[in-house]
């Protein structure tokens, strides 16, 4: 009973609040990564799914799948496609924070309507986009044509050399408003003072953003560049509905090729070790995000 009180004292009662996160967190999420990691490490196929003692393999999925070529094209994949999409939807969605930061009558409206593309699920927008790209009806085939740029209709989504960009155009509409509403937040913070004591001191707008304005921004810059890595990188809803990952392995990311060693080859110790690569990696980012933020903080 005294230690009954004692966990129920005012200074412990936040964490009987945190309690049932955890416990949620431990079940739902902590237990799946664990036996992930097991099954990683050994051989398990459905003929052993359900045996007693599954057998133990050691690193021998690891060797596998750094020598699969699939693989090797998957990260590939994955880094290609995070990194074009952070780029351009950061410097549009920068480009578009910094406009609608401006004091005009329909600023604060257009800016909620551009948050719609953020808000449809990415299921719903995958669909919407295979539609777009798609190679007889279309709406991107009718347009070109319509304005004589193409004579015959473009494979957008089964063509190895077009299906990257489909999907790297799609995720950075999804992206965009992201971008800009944290960007939009930072600048909010900004003192409309610093840049009045800059102009007095004769600097111009150019100067006052490249000494102001970014620097104050940098925070919201890294958690942008940051947060946008991890969403991107371990894409797979979108990809799967747009291009299954084909063709020819051509748009397979990391996830996606997981998911087909897994639920389609049945190769489920394999489908482990390449989720646990990605799991690898975003961990390390996610690291080294946590320790800029304790840095800014202390500065």
């Amino acid at each position: 009973m005294k230690k009954l009180k004692k966990l129920i004292r005012y200074d412990n009662i936040g964490l009987l609040f945190v309690l049932p996160a955890f416990i949620y967190m431990l079940i739902f999420v902590g237990y799946p990564i664990m036996d992930n990691i097991i099954l990683s490490f050994q051989d398990v196929t459905t003929t052993t799914l359900t045996a007693a003692h599954k057998p133990f393999a050691g690193l021998d999925n690891y060797i596998q799948i750094f020598n699969d070529s699939v693989f090797i094209k998957a990260l590939f994949n994955t880094l290609l496609f995070t990194v074009s999409c952070l780029v351009i939807q950061f410097i549009i969605g920068f480009a578009l924070a910094v406009f609608f930061n401006q004091n005009f009558r329909i600023a604060k409206p257009v800016r909620g309507l551009l948050m719609m593309p953020w808000m449809i699920p990415i299921t719903v927008t995958a669909l919407m986009f295979k539609f777009v790209f798609g190679t007889d009806v279309g709406i991107l085939n009718y347009a070109l044509r319509s304005l004589g740029l193409i004579t015959r209709n473009i494979d957008w989504l089964t063509s190895a050399g077009t299906a990257m960009i489909a999907i790297i155009v799609t995720n950075v509409w999804i992206g965009i408003p992201f971008n800009m509403i944290l960007i939009s937040t930072g600048l909010t913070t900004i003192s409309q003072e610093l840049y009045e004591a800059a102009s007095i001191d004769g600097a111009n707008k150019v100067q006052s953003f490249f000494r102001i304005t970014l620097p104050l921004l940098r925070p919201a810059i890294e958690s942008v560049l940051i947060l946008g890595f991890i969403y991107t990188f371990k894409v797979f809803d979108l990809v799967y509905v747009m291009t299954g990952g084909g063709p020819v392995n051509s748009t397979h990311m990391l996830s996606t090729y997981s998911y087909k060693l897994s639920f389609e080859m049945f190769k489920y110790s394999k489908g482990s070790a390449v989720a646990n690569v990605l799991l690898v990696i975003l961990l390390i980012v996610g690291f080294f995000y946590l320790k800029s933020t304790s840095s800014d903080e202390e500065a």
